[in-house]
């Protein structure tokens, strides 16, 4: 059974995944999301976004029901905001990064918030960012 991650959450970012896993009849993921999320993380309007349409043409969640998860996520984290510089930056981390560009937005909104730990569990584990952020898989061990 995966642990969750041992670091502090202050200063984490997650990403739609790890939000999603609250959602799942996987236990031990649903536990290690639930965890990070009770630490006050930080996730972007990015995040909400794939959220919601997983929530809504995977899951087939009710829009009432998508509301009410959202505002419960929201309630726990500090939401940033997109913007150009973040899409600019993304645009680079992709290239840089090899990174697909969802993924890099998720990324940069990361490092502009300041973020020193990126929970994700599609992105590259280990992979440090601009030598600031480093993207963790909080599903491994």
């Amino acid at each position: 059974m995966p642990a969750p991650a041992t670091e502090p959450a202050a200063g984490a970012f997650l990403d739609s995944n790890v939000v999603l896993y609250l959602l799942s009849a996987d236990d031990a993921k649903a536990d290690a999301a639930e965890a990070l999320l009770r630490q006050r993380p930080v996730i972007s309007v990015q995040v909400l976004n794939e959220v919601t349409l997983v929530c809504r043409r995977k899951l087939g969640m009710p829009w009432e029901e998508i509301q009410d998860f959202l505002a419960m996520v929201r309630s726990l984290c500090t939401v940033v905001p997109l913007t150009q510089t973040i899409h600019d930056n993304a645009r680079r981390l992709a290239q840089q990064y090899g990174l697909a560009f969802y993924d890099a937005c998720i990324a940069a909104a990361a490092l502009d918030a300041g973020c020193v730990t990126l929970y994700s569990e599609d992105m590259h584990h280990g992979l440090v960012l601009d030598k600031a952020t480093a993207v963790r898989n909080p599903f491994v061990r």
